[in-house]
């Protein structure tokens, strides 16, 4: 399935019907009047956070939306049906924007929320509403009221504990699949992930899910390679793993690149608990590797772990230090007690 993180829709509620002007007419019968009934309402636009689903593809090829109308009022009293109402299923994680791309509508991040997004136009009165005592042959009745209508913006962020961010090449993809059941693409050249992952990793009979997303290079923020689009899969993520290829040309450098686009891309991913790991340790003689330690290490101002998706070297060091990290954020975001109902 094609992987696919935004869309714009067009969403419609239906109109209300229109009431209905009738007169109760049969032989035999002293007393008519009117008898005309309102119109039904028009069904709302919703949108609903399901299970099942990790892509909007669903929105891919078709944008327009819209909601059924209510039926018009009719004879004998007769009120019209309402309009069925338009359900737009979303996966977790899903965040919804006016058209402006700024204003947030609903933030979805668990399964079972609904939020109502364009509300149904009532339904028109029929003559039948407007009899009084001096006006006991009203020929009049109301249209229905047009529903609302709006463009909305649809973006997808995946909910995972951890996040993998590097360079491109850096082994991300490798140590994705290393850790968990997902199949990445995996090959020797750079932006072989063209979208984000997911993966469950089980550690010490513990579970976390770990996303994997496209490399970054320098520029990201201004468009260059595949851009930092894909960094808002990991705004949600408690933790950052950050790959440095020890067959880089300079890990200090390669680290420093990535952080340069962290920082410029913002909403909050500066200031994210980050573990530094320097891959691939086992393509590289010992004399460079002990240099390329040494130069992470003056750019972090702190020791990188060190492992080999592909030996599993160091791969457990590196989950139980992501679990650490990611148990402590757990604690602090664990609601309060709640306190005893107040007496007097």
């Amino acid at each position: 399935m094609k992987f696919l993180d935004q869309a714009k829709v067009y969403i419609r509620s239906g109109d209300g019907g229109a009431g209905c002007v009738s007169f109760r007419r049969e032989k035999f019968i002293e007393f008519g009047g009117p008898d005309g009934g309102d119109g039904g309402r028009g069904g709302d636009v919703w949108a609903e956070c399901v299970e099942g689903l990790n892509t909007l593809i669903d929105y891919r090829f078709q944008q327009h939306f819209k909601a059924q109308t209510g039926v018009h009022g009719m004879g004998k009293a007769r009120t019209g049906a309402n309009g069925a109402p338009l359900v737009l299923k979303v996966p977790v994680g899903t965040q919804i924007f006016d058209e402006d791309e700024e204003t947030l509508i609903a933030d979805f991040t668990e399964v079972g929320q609904r939020v109502r997004l364009a509300k149904g136009g009532n339904g028109g009165f029929g003559n039948l509403y407007f009899k009084t005592s001096t006006n006991q042959a009203p020929r009049r009745a109301n249209p229905g009221q047009a529903g609302e209508e709006r463009w909305i913006v649809l973006r997808l962020k995946l909910i995972a504990d951890a996040g993998l961010v590097g360079l491109p090449n850096a082994g991300k993809s490798t140590f994705l699949a290393a850790t968990t059941a997902a199949k990445p693409k995996i090959a020797d050249y750079p932006f072989t992930t063209l979208h984000p992952g997911l993966g469950v990793v089980r550690a010490d009979e513990r579970e976390f899910v770990l996303a994997d997303i496209p490399g970054l290079i320098e520029g990201a923020h201004e468009g260059h390679g595949l851009g930092d689009r894909f960094l808002g899969h990991v705004e949600r993520c408690r933790v950052l793993l950050h790959l440095v290829e020890a067959t880089s040309e300079h890990a200090g450098k390669a680290y420093k690149t990535v952080r340069a686009e962290l920082d410029a891309y913002g909403h909050g991913l500066e200031d994210k608990p980050e573990i530094v790991a320097l891959s691939k340790i086992d393509a590289v003689d010992p004399d460079t590797l002990k240099k390329q330690v040494d130069r992470l290490k003056r750019a972090t101002k702190a020791r990188p772990l060190l492992l080999s998706a592909v030996s599993g070297a160091g791969v457990p060091e590196a989950l139980r230090a992501l679990l650490l990290i990611i148990d402590e954020a757990k604690s602090d975001e664990a609601p309060a007690e709640p306190v005893g109902e107040w007496a007097p």
